[in-house]
């Protein structure tokens, strides 16, 4: 009997192996066809990609004209998602994004409510400028954001899977937007900052995008290899170490539990949901890097992105010109 366990564990941990490394044969060849459209932007394009491949949403950030939309519609295409943009305005209602029930009447007379599916049963949901819709359809997202269905009208409807919302959000424009709540925020799995690019970077963009051809992103990868690479995260090995450095950073950032001198700062800080959004984009990290194992640099990466929406600043914090950027380095200091 024990040797049947012996070779079904081996044939167990052969077929993992095989699983792994086609895994990283897809991921490589996706983050290779979306370098070929989007241009000087690697940690944008890697810190998105980490966060679809570990199962999550994500919040982009940054001045208009960065490619932000180009990126969504990118990552789509490569990674074979029906994908589908909503541009929110002040005036979307929360049946425009989730769909609404309509009365019809058949050749007998006889009438009927038919649910009409809104843009949100896409498998990636780009939600531009989210911050300009109401905090009413804001909480429409939310549920489906978390609980992968909509319900309209008392009846349940299941989103497709994969399901992934890429939103957008302006840091300069403020006048007529409502700020996210921090439920709706810790939906994310990470904030990615989109900045702008290095010259070289620009120069390319310049040349490649005003010529008579531009550059087509081509599919690498199906939603089913996706999905397969999400649960192989899952699975991938984390060292004790890196379980430690998780807790320590993400309860440090919490006022009261790490160093006065630190926590002074921080009004409020993230939660346990913070702690395993770090543990899985760190692995998912390792994959996009061609690798199976999370390192202490994966967790050090992306604390920032992962925790930076999840805590707020003191008043007087923000006052001596302190930034949750600055706070979450010195809490990764000892780390690096």
């Amino acid at each position: 009997m024990s040797v049947n366990h012996d070779t079904s564990a081996t044939s167990l941990e052969a077929a993992v192996m095989r699983s792994a490394e086609a895994a990283l044969e897809k991921v490589a060849a996706a983050r290779a066809a979306i370098r070929t459209v989007i241009f000087g932007q690697e940690q944008v394009v890697e810190e998105a990609l980490v966060t679809l491949i570990a199962g999550g949403h994500g919040l982009l950030v940054g001045v208009p004209g960065l490619a932000k939309t180009k990126l969504v519609e990118t990552l789509g295409t490569v990674l074979g998602l029906d994908s589908r943009r909503v541009q929110f305005t002040p005036d979307l209602m929360p049946a425009d994004i989730l769909g609404s029930e309509i009365m019809e009447e058949a050749l007998d007379r006889s009438r009927a409510f038919r649910f009409v599916r809104g843009p949100i049963f896409a498998q990636l949901l780009m939600a531009d400028e989210i911050n300009r819709a109401s905090p009413r359809t804001q909480s429409a997202l939310l549920q489906s954001m978390q609980e992968y269905h909509v319900t309209v009208a008392g009846e349940r409807h299941d989103l497709p899977r994969p399901f992934h919302v890429l939103a957008t959000q302006n840091p300069l424009e403020q006048e007529g937007t409502y700020p996210l709540p921090e439920a709706q925020l810790d939906r994310f799995l990470m904030q990615i900052d989109v900045l702008y690019p290095d010259r070289d970077a620009e120069r390319r963009i310049l040349i490649e995008t005003t010529g008579e051809s531009a550059s087509h992103a081509k599919q690498a990868m199906t939603a089913e290899d996706l999905m397969t690479t999400q649960r192989l995260v899952r699975r991938l090995p984390v060292g004790e170490s890196i379980v430690e450095a998780i807790l320590d950073i993400v309860r440090s950032a919490r006022p009261g539990e790490g160093d006065a001198a630190i926590t002074r700062h921080i009004a409020w800080g993230p939660g346990p949901r913070a702690a395993q959004s770090l543990m899985l984009a760190s692995r998912a990290r390792a994959l996009v890097d061609g690798r199976l194992s999370p390192s202490l640099d994966d967790v050090v990466a992306l604390a920032t992105p992962i925790l930076k929406h999840r805590m707020a600043l003191t008043f007087a914090a923000r006052a001596e010109g302190e930034t949750l950027q600055g706070v979450i380095a010195r809490l990764t200091e000892r780390f690096r």
